[in-house]
């Protein structure tokens, strides 16, 4: 597959997983351009310290109920017109947060940003259609780890385009160059708008000859069993509870009075309360005994709970720590921003061989849950150790630490979305949403314990410490409780035998978009 993904770039099911990892990379960068410009914001608007981390925790917070709702557009609309609008849309709150003139603003276009995050799960469904279950692995990790490089070409690059596009000017108060920050950020919205278009007219939703399956309801996960109904349940509660904390917080930054704050918590009881009618609704014959599934046609929503939780762990924690990096080697090893940035860019910018490599890794050892285990503890590992970093650490042994770990984290995100797609195909969408949208209840809650603990090392030392024990709990969750899912290396995907992927040389039609019979 390798060679092809390179050689044959342009036909086929290859050219699909390399225009949507794009898409992915472009929503990234999106989604990720505050991060660079954490300090030049804080100054410019004179805000304080936890304001900032405020505004990092709200750009992941909509991203939450964002990556439910559209895994369930998705399954029901397609992969195709799902991203095309979705990056579309993020121009406008890129351009609402570059003209942002308060905090509130600021709050709000962040809290709208937070959206676009969620064009993750989309690609998973797009991949999952064109690659058989032998190469989903390799294929969801190149798709993710490629894509998720976006984070790391933000950090890398906007300081650089900021500078650029602000003529060398100088603050003559700290003789720094100044950071045109408002006109980058605006820029990658627009590309991003842009994209969105050419995506629209250059990809479909399955090859030639493959039905695009459908759930028969879309208002709530199917499961195949009545404890499972209950289960799905309990999971949906963190998926809200997540927001709750949010509210909470932005009251305790003056951003929301008491009373607004207990109107949101109203509000998000009944939100979780339709949430739950939505899962009737798509259950109700399964739980009035009108509807019986075979054993064939039957999975186990605890597995669906575990990937939740290890996605919790790990991309979570990326996107917590992707949000604190450029700011804690700044403050721990008194750099410049550019520098600053440039170095903690190099956590994401493993994503490129990391995740594909954990997503192969999977494939070939015969075993994903076990694969997951073993990287989820070496990301714990990790953690621990960064744990101990300060400012008397070699700046090159800590960058080199941070290489290792994010190794670790990423891997362990391909690994987790080599078992995504394999659990129950006809609702990937809405699975994928719901574990994707786990990897930010991960980050609010990691981002907010950072945001409560001290300014400086103890407070650094506290956040990492807790990324690792969580992810060693859940290692073991992986080792002794998940189970291997069905189908995980066969040559078709569950319910499309009939459907076989034909090795590209046979294919007939080359056409430049659509070869793939």
């Amino acid at each position: 597959m390798l060679g092809e993904l390179f050689f044959h770039f342009n036909r086929g099911r290859y050219r699909i997983l390399h225009l949507t990892w794009f898409a992915f990379f472009l929503s990234f960068v999106v989604w990720f351009n505050f991060a660079p410009f954490a300090t030049s914001v804080k100054a410019d608007f004179g805000l304080e310290i936890g304001q900032v981390r405020t505004i990092a925790i709200c750009n992941v917070a909509l991203t939450v109920p964002a990556r439910v709702i559209i895994g369930m557009l998705l399954d029901k609309y397609g992969p195709r017109i799902t991203y095309s609008l979705l990056l579309m849309y993020a121009a406008i709150p890129c351009l609402t947060f570059a003209l942002a003139q308060n905090f509130s603003q600021l709050v709000i276009s962040r809290l709208a940003l937070g959206i676009v995050g969620a064009g993750f799960v989309i690609g998973i469904r797009m991949v999952a259609e064109w690659f058989p279950p032998k190469e989903i692995g390799l294929a969801e990790g190149i798709y993710g780890g490629w894509g998720n490089f976006g984070s790391a070409a933000a950090a890398f690059s906007l300081p650089t385009i900021a500078g650029w596009v602000a003529f060398g000017a100088v603050n003559p108060l700290t003789g720094e160059a100044m950071l045109n920050w408002r006109a980058a950020i605006a820029l990658t919205g627009i590309m991003a708008a842009v994209y969105g278009a050419i995506y629209f007219f250059s990809v479909k939703d399955t090859p030639d000859g493959k039905v695009y399956q459908r759930p028969s309801k879309a208002g709530g996960i199917e499961v195949t069993t009545k404890k499972d109904f209950w289960f799905l349940l309990l999971m949906n509660m963190p998926l809200i509870g997540i927001l709750g904390v949010l509210a909470w917080r932005l009251k305790k930054v003056g951003f929301l009075e008491p009373t607004a704050l207990y109107i949101i918590w109203v509000f998000l009881a009944g939100l979780y309360l339709f949430q739950a009618y939505g899962c009737w609704e798509a259950n109700k014959d399964l739980m009035t005994g009108k509807k019986h599934y075979p054993p064939e046609d039957r999975y186990n929503f605890s597995q669906v709970a575990i990937l939740e939780l290890t996605y919790i762990v790990n991309f979570g924690s990326e996107l917590a720590v992707v949000s604190m990096l450029p700011a804690f080697f700044e403050g721990t090893f008194g750099l410049t921003k550019q520098a600053a940035g440039m170095i903690a860019a190099s956590y994401a910018f493993m994503n490129l061989m990391s995740r594909p490599g954990g997503g192969l890794i999977s494939d070939k050892l015969g075993s994903r849950k076990n694969t997951m285990a073993v990287l989820t503890a070496g990301m714990s590992i990790g953690y621990l150790v960064m744990s101990t970093v300060t400012g008397s650490w070699f700046l090159p042994i800590a960058v080199l630490l941070t290489m290792c770990c994010s190794f670790f984290v990423q891997a362990a995100e391909g690994s987790t979305f080599a078992i995504v797609p394999l659990v129950k195909r006809r609702i990937t969408g809405q699975i994928a949403g719901n574990v994707g949208a786990y990897g930010n209840v991960g980050a609010v809650a990691y981002l907010t314990l950072f945001s409560l603990v001290p300014e400086g090392a103890v407070g650094n030392s506290i956040f990492f410490q807790t990324l690792g024990t969580a992810g060693m709990i859940v290692a073991f969750l992986c080792w002794f409780v998940l189970k291997e899912p069905k189908g995980s290396f066969s040559e078709h995907h569950e319910g499309e035998e009939d459907f076989v992927h034909p090795p590209i040389s046979d294919r007939v039609d080359d056409s430049p978009i659509y070869s793939d019979r």
